[in-house]
């Protein structure tokens, strides 16, 4: 029986992030988990497609849309179950025994991973918590929390939209019976780090708020890059 797990990891010169995604994916790997990992590429011009054509990835390439390239990634996939991971998000270790198991009695649900950071203090405290709690009571996890997912759902959902922001929250939104995973995902603070962890925070909810209203993705990530 082929393993179930396809791997899809969207990158954008993410050269710097992308070794310590692929290292804590190892685990699954020897567990017997992984199937095939694919990296779907944006037009980086640094390393990113050489590391992953490295480590044995299929890359698919294309125009530089988060939404678009999660598209074409998992659209590639053939697994069973879609695990879909931001290239600066690393698994905690155990992940793989999190994942058998919910595959065991998780009765076949989406699922997402505890959000953490890779920096201390409060601010990282903070903003990690809220956006656990925003999960749990809300369903809608982000994109850097990861997204296990069976094939034939994603694709009974729709699947990810090709925009340029929001791409996770617009697929979450239709999707059942999400349950969130007793592992984490430690993710980079970098952006955090660099405009302050407040400011970053609540640039995030207001953009979540301008997009519940109706505002377009492509409207939204001017602001957002700035």
């Amino acid at each position: 029986m082929p393993a179930p797990i396809s791997v899809v990891i969207p990158t954008l010169n993410s050269a710097s992030e992308l070794p310590g995604c692929l290292e804590a994916l190892m685990e699954g790997l020897s567990a017997g988990l992984i199937r095939e990992l694919i990296v779907t590429d944006g037009g980086s011009e640094d390393q990113s497609c050489a590391m992953a054509d490295g480590a044995g990835a299929v890359v698919v390439r294309g125009a530089p849309s988060r939404g678009g390239q999660l598209k074409r990634g998992c659209d590639a996939a053939r697994g069973e179950w879609l695990l879909i991971l931001h290239a600066d998000t690393c698994l905690s270790p155990g992940w793989s025994e999190v994942v058998e198991a919910h595959f065991d009695t998780g009765q076949g649900r989406p699922a997402y991973f505890h959000l953490a950071f890779r920096a201390a203090g409060t601010g990282a405290a903070l903003v990690a918590g809220w956006a656990n709690l925003r999960s749990r009571l809300f369903g809608l996890p982000y994109g850097d929390q990861g997204l296990l997912i069976r094939r034939s759902d994603y694709k009974a959902a729709g699947g990810y939209p090709d925009q340029p922001l929001m791409e996770d929250v617009a697929l979450v939104r239709r999707l059942k019976g999400l349950v969130a995973l007793p592992a984490m995902a430690r993710t980079s603070a970098e952006r955090y780090q660099r405009q302050g962890w407040l400011r970053r925070g609540a640039a995030n909810l207001w953009t979540l708020a301008r997009y519940a209203c109706g505002t377009s993705p492509e409207t939204l990530v001017k602001a957002y890059r700035k």
